[in-house]
């Protein structure tokens, strides 16, 4: 063993205690230093540096007592939080005022004294070890001395703690950098220099620690998130070099031991996170170590060691969640999708294999569960390291916004915004607001959020069951997917929002029954009535008078189309919404404009409108989601990101305007001096209205007169995308939001669904799979094998897309496709009669189509065509 080994505590086999080690160690640095100290001043140096190591350890980890008074403790929740860095620094100083040092000990000990027990050495493993164990056995012929070491490193989690560590002293141990540095009178150093060791080691750490891939982290960008809290003291580059080397020998050689290991690895973890000793930080290298492993998601890793490793983890404090979620998102990112796989696997196969009743659900199932805790960790790792917008572009609902200006009509000046609104605040996901960072942070996640999608387990979920335990998770007794979201395919949770909403419309009836009975006339229902040629007027009216009370727009929607029959039951509501938002949208009426480029609408920010026809088109977007209607709309997916609270942004443009985008990032782009001659562009830009009028708009005063250079650039490019955006429709927008927000305030929605998510509940899916129709359809009267059947498919499937739309208009009252596909809705084909010349009929409500059995397919042919082309309105059969 080399001097150097025992000098880094890398070796095996000392005789001599760690206290021993630690004053031998400060006598050969002192030495090599400065010949001319003394013995005694030696250890004089080392007893100041025990001290300091307690200061160090308290200030970092505390004492361990809960009513510890001490404000330089921990424990005692007054110290600030500090980095490694600073601790080190603070140590100092407090050793050189005598500072007050707590009587117990921290929890966590220097790694100079015992962690051991009686005296003996905790068995570790290096890249170097390793190595010469493996070519040991190699040429021995015998792996039992491999066995026999991983299964007494991977069991212990301090044998793990103290493996694969940096060897560099710097980064693992900042106080030793500085007690070598310091001044030999260390109880009168000055302030000036402790600052002065404290910088050097700062410098010292920016030039070591580097990101995976070669970067500095001061390089992340858009990413300041990562400049904090995930430092972490094992080798990566060594420990993944290890386990390439150690992989190389036939995995059943030694695959059983290590398993074992793992297995008794997580159940020492399982009692530890248990006690106090869970809020240390020692228990990040364990897993950072242990997911590093290549094989977690094969064989018998991902049956034994896996599941139980997710259960050690899933217990883990929300700081030690948010440390790990840091670590994996800057150093381990070529592992988030393999982890993510590893950890769908055993989701799956636990869904798959198991058997779930009523009385035992999957919520149930602790399988499941805990790797989907861990799922969200590594969730928010994919979130940090990918691009992040930063957080001050969150915008929370203003409390103006809940006021009582902008009703539907002069004259009503509270009436329909709001009076008495109870606006729930956004969902904050505690791991989220650990970690500083939100969903809607995330302008393009390391990996796309579909693949956290399971399928199996959404298909599992029993969403009423689901539901009833998120409601119910005041006593934290129940495990809800709803509050795990990521994992849950949108088709599924589009189910959980049903539920919210059928319950709550529940509530309002049940809310008017006793009104009722106690002489208060209210009606049970939000009930419309509207004229066709007027609908838009008469919906104004309408719910103008139904907003006496703003609740009411929480109860069920039901429309009349004054001089029609039809009995809503859904059918006629998927009508109205159809009509109502062909004319609100409807370029003659002036307040949206049209973008050519990608066929989207957007607002008109010079619109003669008042800010109630925008407040009605909120809440219409808000009835269609309350009411689970899919609508015809075309915005740009930055409106829905605007609505769930996020600013528009410059990258929003590229999907709001391509060209435009195009141009600013070459603008953007673009090194050379002559900037100001080549685009000849100042901070005063021209947009057009909906008529095509140009408007001209200084960015910043005078911005007339400033040219875009080198040095102002960015700048430009942010105020221009925030004033087109933002700014230039900030009026209308509010107007939009409000209404949208009393519809959804009291729901899940956040909680649930992504703003891509909701655009799909809105428009519903992009995906127009006849075939998954006819898989899912259902029959009255008829079956898959009737010849009108198979004849009805042949012209169905040979229908143009336009045809194939008119044909769901026709028998379901849309022609938007459900969120999850053509197989979630539940068409029905109903023999209506033997062959007869009259044409099908539906009953959209139910989604049911009323057939005749023609007697050829011709006349099947030409009777549908004619019923799916003339259609309008609705009468009794």
């Amino acid at each position: 063993m080399t001097s150097k080994d025992k000098e880094y505590g890398t070796g095996d086999g000392e005789a001599s205690s760690n206290s021993e080690t630690t004053e031998n160690t400060v006598h050969k640095r002192t030495l090599s230093s400065k010949d001319i100290l003394s013995e005694g001043e030696t250890m004089k140096r080392a007893a100041a540096k025990k001290l300091i190591e307690r200061y160090f350890f308290q200030l970092i980890d505390g004492c361990g007592n809960p009513k510890c008074d001490n404000e330089h403790c921990a424990s005692s929740g007054k110290a600030k939080k500090l980095t490694r860095n600073q601790a080190a620094a603070q140590a100092i100083r407090l050793f050189a005022q005598e500072a007050r040092l707590c009587d117990t000990k921290p929890t966590k000990v220097p790694k100079t004294q015992d962690n051991g027990a009686k005296g003996k050495d905790v068995p570790f493993i290096t890249e170097e070890k390793l190595l010469e164990i493996l070519e040991t056995c190699k040429r021995e012929s015998s792996y039992s001395l491999l066995i026999r070491t991983l299964g007494e490193v991977y069991s212990s989690t301090d044998s793990l703690n103290k493996s694969f560590i940096k060897k560099d002293l710097n980064v693992v141990n900042p106080l030793d950098s500085m007690l070598e540095r310091a001044p030999l009178d260390l109880k009168n150093m000055k302030k000036e220099d402790v600052r002065t060791l404290e910088g050097d080691m700062d410098k010292e750490i920016d030039s070591q620690e580097v990101e995976e891939g070669g970067s500095s982290s001061k390089k992340l960008g858009t990413n300041n998130i990562l400049d904090k809290g995930d430092d972490v003291n094992v080798d990566l580059v060594s420990l993944r070099r290890a386990y390439e080397a150690l992989f190389e020998v036939p995995s059943s050689v030694f695959e059983s031991a290590l398993v074992n290991a793992l297995t008794t690895l997580t159940m020492e973890l399982d009692v530890r996170l248990l006690g106090d000793a869970g809020r240390g930080p020692d228990f990040l290298n364990v897993f950072v170590i242990v997911a590093e492993l290549p094989v977690l998601g094969t064989s018998e890793y991902l049956e034994v060691a896996l599941p139980k490793l997710c259960r050690a983890a899933a217990r883990l404090p929300i700081v030690a969640q948010a440390r790990l979620a840091k670590v994996w998102a800057r150093h381990c990112k070529s592992r988030i999708k393999t982890l993510l796989q590893a950890l769908q696997q055993l989701v799956t196969l636990r869904v798959i294999s198991g058997v779930f009743t009523r009385d035992y659900c999957v919520n149930d199932e602790e399988g499941v569960t805990a790797p989907t805790k861990v799922m969200k960790i590594l969730y928010y790792a994919n979130i940090l390291a990918g691009e992040l917008d930063p957080a001050d572009l969150r915008q929370e609902e203003d409390e103006s916004e809940r006021g009582s200006s902008g009703a539907l009509s002069v004259g009503s000046s509270d009436s329909l915004l709001g009076r008495g609104s109870t606006s729930r605040p956004r969902h904050k996901d505690p791991l989220g607001v650990e970690l500083g960072v939100d969903i809607l942070d995330a302008r393009r996640p390391f990996i796309p959020f579909s693949e956290f999608y399971n399928e199996p387990l959404s298909d599992a979920i029993e969403m009423d069951k689901d539901f009833a335990y998120y409601k119910s998770e005041a006593d934290q007794k129940k495990f809800s997917f709803m509050n795990y979201s990521f994992i849950l395919t949108p088709a599924t949770k589009t189910l959980g929002l049903y539920y919210d909403n059928r319950i709550r419309m529940y509530s309002e009836r049940r809310m008017s029954f006793f009104q009722n009975v106690a002489g208060q006339h209210t009606n049970p229902y939000l009930r419309l009535k509207v004229k066709r040629d007027h609908i838009i007027d008469d919906t104004l009216v309408e719910l103008e008078m139904a907003m006496e009370n703003p609740n009411d727009l929480k109860k069920q929607l039901v429309v009349e189309f004054e001089g029609e029959q039809g009995i809503d039951e859904g059918g006629v509501s998927k009508e109205f919404f159809q009509l109502i938002v062909e004319e609100i949208f409807n370029p003659d009426y002036g307040m949206f404009t049209f973008q050519q480029e990608t066929g989207t609408v957007w607002f008109n920010p010079t619109s003669f409108e008042s800010d109630a026809q925008f407040t009605l088109i909120g809440i219409v977007l808000g009835l269609a989601i309350y009411n689970n209607i899919i609508l015809d709309v075309h915005f740009p997916m930055v409106v829905y990101r605007k609505l769930m609270g996020k600013k528009g942004t410059f990258h929003d443009l590229e999907e709001w305007n391509p060209t435009l985008y195009t141009g600013l990032k070459e603008l953007l782009e673009y090194e050379e001096d002559d900037i100001e001659d080549t685009f000849m562009q100042t901070f005063r830009i021209c947009y057009q209205d909906v008529f095509g009028s140009a408007f001209f708009h200084e960015l910043k005063d005078g911005g007339d007169q400033i040219y875009v250079t080198q040095e102002n650039k960015k700048e430009f490019v942010d105020l221009y995308a925030d004033f087109l955006l933002n700014k230039s429709v900030e009026k209308q927008f509010k107007a939009f939001r409000r209404g949208f927000q009393m519809v959804t305030d009291e729901s899940p929605l956040q909680l649930l669904f992504r703003p891509e998510e909701v655009e799909q509940l809105v428009c519903g899916s992009k995906n127009f799979d006849f075939n998954e129709l006819e898989e899912a359809t259902e029959y009255d009267g008829y079956t898959d094998d009737s010849p009108i059947i198979k004849y009805f498919w042949e012209i169905v499937h040979s229908m143009s897309l336009e045809s194939k739309r008119k044909l769901l208009q026709f028998a379901t009252g849309s022609d938007r496709v459900p969120v999850g596909g053509l197989s979630k809705l539940k068409l029905i084909i109903a023999r209506n009669g033997p062959d007869s010349d009259r044409l099908p009929t539906a009953h959209t409500c139910f989604n049911v189509l009323m057939l005749p059995e023609y007697e050829s397919k011709e006349k099947l042919n030409d009777r549908l065509l004619k019923a799916i082309n003339y259609s309008k309105g609705f009468g009794m059969l």
